[in-house]
């Protein structure tokens, strides 16, 4: 059915996304496309992988978004020493009351920066399953909710830097999109040269939790034509059946592709999705959650050149008029 959005409602969306767009770029030398991702997936309720050789300003992108997010932010180091109930929390005694009381781990926030994921190795890393999924975490048996809205925003070295875990992959295809950031252009890497000893202007917080959680919900509202529907469900099909693929996009893949495209168009102040929404997010949300043949692996072939293809051979059914 017809999205009820009002234009006003779609203006006041298209200000706030290009604001943020803006204010992150006053710290973050790079393309506005980036953060656009990431924005992206806070409206969609996912969370995002960030992966890149270290010094290419991950976490300067991710300290910036947050800052543009009046909400409680936390910060986690990962380390090869770090336990889960450093992430989740803990009950210690309290000697003047003589009971167990909860200690809350830094997962009880709205923005959670995991730094260098995988630095920790995987029951660690685990720790994060649940929250991510289901927005709540179990302490010593008791299930404890976390507040809304939530996003992690994760970053990770490259598997083959040493002291490193490669993720495991149920926790990988808990990210909504995973950005992978390369060395900044030639224009770019300049322009952080001329103002590296400049301390650069303060980022301006611009919604709080209550924009937010309306913008998640105007995303719902956004509508996606039936043969919008069929493009999505044939490049995931289409991972599927690929003869140098091991697994494929699974359903959680094609719904969360659709849920990042409605938000993508409602950040663009449309009120209905585009087949370019699709193409432009499918690199980001399917690529990362294709397991290839150990053969295709030894080529060197990757998910993302799997994604490639399909946006290349399938193509989208304009509706009969």
């Amino acid at each position: 059915m017809p999205s009820t959005i009002t234009p006003e409602q779609l203006a006041s969306v298209g200000t706030i996304g290009r604001t943020i767009l803006d204010e992150v770029g006053k710290a973050f030398i790079g393309p506005p496309t980036v953060t656009e991702a990431i924005l992206t997936a806070l409206v969609a309720r996912g969370h995002v992988l960030i992966e890149g050789n270290p010094g290419v300003a991950k976490t300067t992108l991710v300290k910036a978004f947050a800052q543009t997010l009046s909400m409680n932010f936390r910060r986690v180091q990962f380390t090869p020493d770090l336990l889960p109930s450093d992430i989740t929390g803990t009950y210690i005694l309290d000697m003047r009351t003589n009971t167990f009381v909860l200690r809350e781990g830094p997962v009880f926030t709205n923005v959670l920066l995991g730094d260098e994921i995988n630095r920790a190795p995987a029951k660690t890393q685990s720790a994060l399953l649940e929250a991510m999924q289901e927005q709540q975490v179990t302490i010593e048996g008791e299930t404890k909710a976390l507040g809304s809205p939530f996003i992690v925003l994760a970053t990770q070295n490259p598997i083959e830097q040493e002291g490193t875990y490669p993720l495991p992959e149920a926790q990988v295809d808990r990210f909504l999109i995973k950005l992978r950031m390369t060395y900044p252009d030639l224009a770019d890497e300049k322009r952080m040269l001329q103002t590296y000893d400049k301390p650069p202007p303060p980022v301006r917080a611009v919604v709080g939790p209550g924009e937010v959680l309306k913008l998640q919900a105007l995303a719902q509202e956004v509508f996606v034509a039936e043969e919008l529907l069929d493009y999505v469900l044939a490049l995931t099909q289409f991972t599927r059946s690929h003869g140098r693929v091991y697994l494929g996009a699974s359903p959680r893949a094609t719904l969360a592709l659709l849920h990042a495209c409605k938000a993508l168009a409602l950040l663009r102040g449309r009120d209905y999705a585009l087949p370019d929404d699709i193409r432009q997010l499918a690199p980001l949300v399917l690529a990362h959650r294709i397991l290839m043949t150990p053969d295709a692996e030894l080529e060197g072939g990757t998910g993302a050149a799997v994604v490639t293809e399909a946006l290349a051979k399938v193509g989208y059914k304009t509706p009969r008029r």
